[in-house]
């Protein structure tokens, strides 16, 4: 991209920028699309692999990743009726891409990430008590 020397890009709120960060913005969101890395996986299976997660959370998530196209929801007709969710070739490009280099990058630079974290509250802490 040519610099015009404004240094500044529009973020309108419909801007392609805004919409995948939003996918990173709902802390669920990559957690359950890397549950589902392993193939597809019914609510409660999903629930048990990710622990930590209501039942609402969980819903929303995946009603949020329906809507942006990453998972999909497969009812399959027999009785008990099963429901199944699984990821698409979008969901999947995201799962193997971005969000792949990004643990690759938690794990080469988690510690200093956690580190500075309570580097920052200590300094916080000692403010605090200095006042």
């Amino acid at each position: 991209m040519a610099d015009d020397g404004s240094h500044c890009y529009e973020l309108v709120a419909d801007c392609r920028l805004r919409a995948a960060a939003d996918l990173f913005a709902h802390t669920w969101d990559p957690v359950v699309l890397a549950a589902l890395r392993a193939g597809p996986c019914r609510r409660r299976d999903l629930r048990a692999a990710i622990g930590g997660i209501s039942d609402k959370v969980l819903t929303d998530t995946l009603r949020r990743l329906l809507a942006n196209g990453l998972v999909t929801r497969r009812a399959h007709a027999e009785a008990p009726p099963r429901v199944e969710y699984a990821l698409t070739a979008l969901g999947r490009s995201l799962v193997e891409g971005p969000m792949a280099a990004l643990g690759q990058w938690v794990t080469e630079h988690g510690d200093e990430l956690l580190e500075a974290q309570e580097a920052q509250e200590a300094q916080e802490a000692q403010a605090t008590r200095a006042r």
